[in-house]
């Protein structure tokens, strides 16, 4: 490598709402040679053009999908009552600002794989061919398996929904059997819901549902944009007084699941999620999550996620007319749940459920998530070298967070307790820790991916950089750090086994992600908890991007001052 990290040539691997920013912020440390390869022919990731379809909306409020550097243009009222962005907003901004920042800097159509390190001269190398997706399916509900059982109907899965949207509609007339959608997370749902709306029969096949937090009408700033749902949510270390009176004392606990419970939980209540007793006749009930959305209490839309132990949570605003709970409510989508798709019926024209029902189906749409994108970008022995896959886990954390807030959670999930991840901070291998030559990004859930995905982008460029940065100084001290990490993942989200994903869930910010952010900044010698206000205020002041606009400045200027130091 040269002496100046800056002559090297970068490649960013993705055209979503990390991938962009990334590049951007090398562009602007004075990185020359920055090349983003996608495998899409548009650039927004899972808000690409080619991904988007009518009645696509996001699940979080206005404003955290943006970038200090690019303002975004509020929504109409008329489109957009509560908040929730059509996916439509979301692709313009990004095409916006590829089209201002990287010019030039995005191929498209680029499958990346096997990546691995170059033998000579260091640096990496990797094949590329025309691209695809990496969709999850069951071995059993593949189009293959499809073919070989004779089912007549389409199989696709929801990442193709919109390039084969046309397809589905022609070959599913409105008098035929149901669209069979399986999976209960929020593109399962907006595929009925679109599909409701076109007046098809639709039937959802799911474990459980995406818990639903909905409100009659939006959320106040101070609560929805603020600190305020981080605080209670809890994080690995406790900066504040507030923060250690909440989590760690017998009343900030029963202050905390309180909290939660109504602003979150009250009314919906199922006997294995009920913290506390109900009363059907509370006058409460109208600010509650599920009856804003009209849904009764013997519903199966109740068969839902623990809100408070998952990241599984579709936050939906002020339920729309023609979403997809209404709509079931209404009895235009018919949901069964709890039962899984098991295959395809010998008769051509059915799908068999687990308990051994049979439902006539004329299409099966998988919403059943991703394949590890790590699997085919890395080759094997690059991945053991990184270390970047599930690590067998480690029993040596002292660490065990006895906070009051988490009392009585679920078991742990048997995959859990056997694996770890071994990404520092979600973002460097802790094997690779020392050489500051690869990165990933997005491996995370984030309810603000732009804000963190922003200083997520200079905490990589600071460290390409070999910036003055609090990091651990050898790989031991890494993977010692990574599987604290990794037992922090298992007290929070104890049925979550995340390391067996690592590109999606390495690191699990969600609601905390405010906190985690802060120990990026932190990491990098700057300030953190910028949206400012003194020890009774600071939760609730909002939170915004443009916070961010000074940070390259004041990277810039530690960087001097520390070379100035040494001189």
């Amino acid at each position: 490598m040269s002496p100046d990290p800056r002559c090297e040539s970068v490649a960013i691997i993705g055209a979503g709402i990390i991938g962009l920013i990334t590049a951007h912020i090398l562009l602007e440390d004075g990185f020359t040679d920055v090349q983003v390869l996608t495998r899409d022919n548009e650039v927004g990731g899972i808000w690409a053009r080619s991904r988007i379809y009518p009645g696509l909306y996001t699940n979080v409020a206005y404003g955290e999908f943006r970038y200090s550097s690019l303002k975004m243009a509020p929504p109409s009222l008329e489109e957009c009552p509560d908040g929730r962005l059509p996916g439509q907003h979301l692709c313009e901004y990004f095409n916006a600002f590829a089209s201002r920042f990287l010019k030039g800097r995005v191929q498209f159509g680029k499958e990346v794989q096997r990546i691995r390190r170059n033998a000579v001269g260091g640096g990496w190398k990797m094949d590329v061919q025309d691209g695809s997706s990496l969709p999850k399916m069951p071995d059993a509900l593949t189009p293959e398996a499809a073919y070989a059982s004779g089912f007549k109907g389409l199989v696709m899965h929801t990442a193709e929904f919109a390039a084969k949207m046309d397809q589905l509609l022609s070959a599913v007339p409105l008098d035929a059997p149901s669209v069979v959608v399986v999976g209960g997370g929020k593109s399962a749902q907006d595929m009925c819901a679109f599909l409701a709306n076109q007046g098809r029969k639709v039937t959802m096949v799911c474990r459980n549902l995406d818990y639903l937090i909905a409100s009659i009408r939006p959320l106040p700033k101070w609560l929805r944009n603020s600190r305020f749902l981080a605080l209670i949510w809890g994080h690995i270390h406790l900066r504040t007084f507030l923060e250690r009176f909440l989590h760690t004392t017998w009343i900030g606990g029963l202050i905390v699941r309180f909290l939660w419970y109504i602003l979150v939980e009250y009314a919906v209540s199922p006997p294995s999620h009920s913290h506390f007793e109900t009363n059907d006749d509370c006058n409460l009930a109208s600010a509650a999550q599920f009856l804003a959305a009209g849904v009764p209490r013997a519903s199966p839309l109740r068969n839902v996620t623990s809100p408070f132990w998952s990241v599984r949570v579709n936050d939906e605003g002020v339920p729309r007319p023609n979403g997809f709970h209404k709509l079931a409510v209404a009895g235009k989508i018919d949901v069964i749940t709890p039962a899984t798709v098991a295959g395809f019926s010998e008769d051509g024209e059915s799908i068999v459920l687990n308990d051994g029902r049979v439902l006539r189906a004329s299409a099966l749409v998988l919403g059943t998530g991703y394949k590890s994108s790590w699997d085919n970008l890395f080759d094997e022995a690059t991945l053991d070298e990184l270390g970047i896959g599930p690590q067998p886990a480690q029993l040596n954390c002292t660490d065990h967070w006895d906070y009051t807030s988490l009392y009585n959670p679920p078991p742990l999930h048997p995959d859990a307790k056997r694996w770890s991840s071994a990404i520092y901070r979600g973002i460097v291998p802790a094997k690779n820790i020392l050489r500051s030559d690869l990165a990933v990004s997005g491996t995370g859930i984030s309810v603000n991916n732009g804000y963190s995905g922003e200083v997520t982008a200079h905490w990589i460029s600071s460290y390409f950089l070999r910036d003055p940065m609090r990091l651990p100084g050898s790989i031991e001290e890494a993977l010692v750090a990574t599987e604290r990490e990794a037992a922090w993942l298992k007290r929070r989200y104890p049925q979550i086994p995340t390391a067996l994903n690592g590109s999606y869930t390495a690191i699990l910010p969600f609601l905390a992600w405010p906190q985690y952010v802060d120990d990026l900044l932190e990491d990098m010698g700057l300030a953190g908890m910028r949206s400012g206000g003194n020890v009774l205020t600071w939760p609730f002041k909002l939170i915004d991007a443009d916070e961010l606009k000074t940070l390259k400045q004041e990277r810039d200027a530690r960087r001097a001052a520390a070379k100035a130091k040494i001189a």
